[in-house]
């Protein structure tokens, strides 16, 4: 335990999802012995973000406008929804440069033991999108884990009904990865998900 202004930047900065308290006391004690400058350049970012960053009204994606930059691009096909859970995943959809739909953010998954329930989502305003437009497809690329696949078949069940096709995307091995390593859950997928080859 460090004393005063010290322990409670530590504890600030261990307060940061991934950030461990080791962790914490290495960026603290960076910041300290970083230039005024540096330090003066970061704090000004913080709060600009905080004051200049919101979200798309359209997507929920963020945004320093009112519509983010691919809700505004014409050349998306308006007619294909990636749905995802946060806008980090957009970012790691966007470089594999696979996608030229339009997406919509939830904002979480459904988590019953974090107390998060549908209406905590942005699922409302997806069900909105999907009335108010020509959309034929949904892709659905929440996280293969419990909560991602909960709120997966919560949306198929809302959508379907609407005539919409609904995907998932598909899960399984990592290229590179090795079988004796793979879960019983990832085995599976991959033996579902598993595709004829031409030869």
């Amino acid at each position: 335990m460090y004393e005063g202004v010290i322990q409670e930047l530590i504890d600030e900065l261990g307060r940061l999802p991934g950030i461990g308290p080791k962790s914490a006391q290495r960026i603290a004690f960076h910041l300290i012995q970083s230039e005024r400058v540096d330090v003066d350049r970061l704090v000004e970012v913080l709060r600009n973000v905080r004051e200049r960053v919101k979200f798309c009204v359209v997507c929920g994606n963020v945004s320093e406008d009112m519509e983010c930059r691919i809700c505004r691009d014409p050349r998306r096909d308006s007619g294909v929804i990636c749905v995802v859970e946060e806008s980090k995943d957009v970012v790691a959809i966007e470089r594999t440069r696979e996608f030229r739909g339009r997406y919509h953010v939830l904002g979480g998954a459904i988590s019953p033991i974090d107390g998060v329930g549908p209406e905590q989502l942005r699922i409302r305003e997806l069900l909105a999108r999907l009335t108010d437009t020509q959309v034929t497809e949904v892709i659905l690329a929440t996280d293969p884990n419990l909560e991602g696949e909960a709120t997966a078949t919560y949306l198929a069940r809302m959508i379907k009904p609407l005539g919409i096709a609904v995907s998932r995307l598909a899960s399984g091995l990592p290229v590179g990865g090795d079988l004796e390593y793979a879960d019983e859950v990832t085995l599976g997928r991959a033996f579902e998900g598993r595709r004829t080859l031409e030869g």
